[in-house]
């Protein structure tokens, strides 16, 4: 139901008119502001109208449907009267607020602090009014599976058997491998799972996400080191990879994985968008960075690479730039490269490109 729905609902006053709402025969007095409401709905779900109660708090759903039951026959001028009224109380409207603090942090979002935020959503869990599914449902996966890691496996299929069916995909296929097995089979045995039980594991679950600290930065720590040597000089990056295999080699493996290079090219870009990342990057820059590479075996095979997927008329044109180039000093050569990794990486932010894995 919509916010001036709901608001008209609660706000029109009894009429002067006698109507037969239930009782003895012939018993007739004003309506109340409940039974008013009734009618309404009641005329609405008559004509075919979308009445979506399910969004009003729980008591007042039952409230609205014990009163349905108890009313019997409401005379046309009485009805007439209501209607007239309700639809004066919705011209009247101004201005609606989402009513509850879960409806107003989602206006409210990114508006206020993401620690203020998450002491609203606190309170509000606390509160027993939201469903916290709702909530659950909207956030990413990356925040999901962590949580979805550390439950049992019982917790884990009432989880995945709430949220959607694309979200619930993608978070078992990062499950390892028994546990995810575990955690399908048991979705099979959530069919007489008690609806409180399943709000109440919802409201656990959503208690745990708010009580994660904020962070303070977008990226991960692997993520933001492999982001900071990508455009650092070769020998800066592998004297800092030196560095991390002496003090943690599974964070310097990781940190390898998440660098990309101008020698990853070939293996990270598909052929097919190589004409799309020259065309962002100055003829001149790919000459010097070609120029360099060329002499380079790690490098070489990204400039046969590029030439190869890209308009071989401009292909031959940078073959013969090359030639007549000469000697590149090893500082504008890391610049060049550095700037086609650049265009590769905003292109991919962009969603222009989508560049493979390291594991693929």
């Amino acid at each position: 139901m919509s916010d001036e729905y709901g608001h008209a609902l609660a706000r029109i006053t009894p009429v002067q008119r006698a109507v037969s709402l239930g009782g003895p025969p012939g018993a007739r007095r004003p309506p109340t502001s409940r039974e008013k409401a009734a009618i309404i709905v009641r005329l609405m779900l008559s004509e075919g109208g979308s009445m979506p109660v399910a969004s009003l708090p729980d008591h007042m759903q039952a409230a609205l449907t014990e009163q349905i039951g108890q009313m019997r026959l409401v005379d046309r001028n009485t009805l007439a009267q209501v209607v007239e009224e309700f639809l004066t109380e919705l011209e009247e409207v101004g201005l609606s607020f989402p009513g509850g603090i879960d409806g107003a942090l989602t206006m409210m979002d990114g508006h206020i602090s993401a620690t203020a935020a998450s002491r609203l959503r606190r309170l509000a869990g606390a509160s027993g009014k939201a469903d916290p599914w709702d909530r659950l449902t909207n956030l990413p996966t990356d925040r999901i599976l962590p949580v979805l890691e550390a439950e049992s496996i019982e917790v884990a299929a009432v989880m995945l058997s709430k949220l959607p069916v694309p979200k619930a995909a993608e978070l078992l296929g990062r499950l390892p491998g028994e546990k995810a097995r575990r955690v399908a089979y048991a979705v099979s045995m959530t069919g007489h799972v008690d609806p409180e039980t399943v709000r109440r594991i919802g409201v656990s679950l959503a208690t745990q996400l708010d009580a994660q600290p904020a962070r303070a930065f977008d990226a991960g720590p692997v993520e933001r080191v492999g982001a900071i040597l990508n455009v650092s000089t070769a020998a800066t990056r592998d004297d800092v990879l030196l560095g991390l295999d002496a003090e943690d080699a599974d964070f310097a493996e990781q940190v390898r994985k998440a660098i990309f290079t101008f020698a990853h090219i070939p293996a990270r870009i598909m052929p097919r968008d190589i004409p799309k990342i020259v065309r962002m990057v100055d003829a001149a820059v790919l000459v010097t960075a070609f120029t360099s590479a060329q002499n380079h075996p790690k490098q070489a095979p990204a400039v046969e690479f590029i030439l190869a997927n890209m308009s071989q008329r401009m292909a031959q044109s940078l073959r013969e730039e090359m030639a007549i180039r000469g000697k590149v000093k090893e500082k504008d050569a890391e610049e060049a490269m550095t700037a086609i990794v650049t265009t590769i990486r905003q292109l991919e932010g962009a969603g222009e490109i989508v560049m493979n894995r390291e594991e693929d």
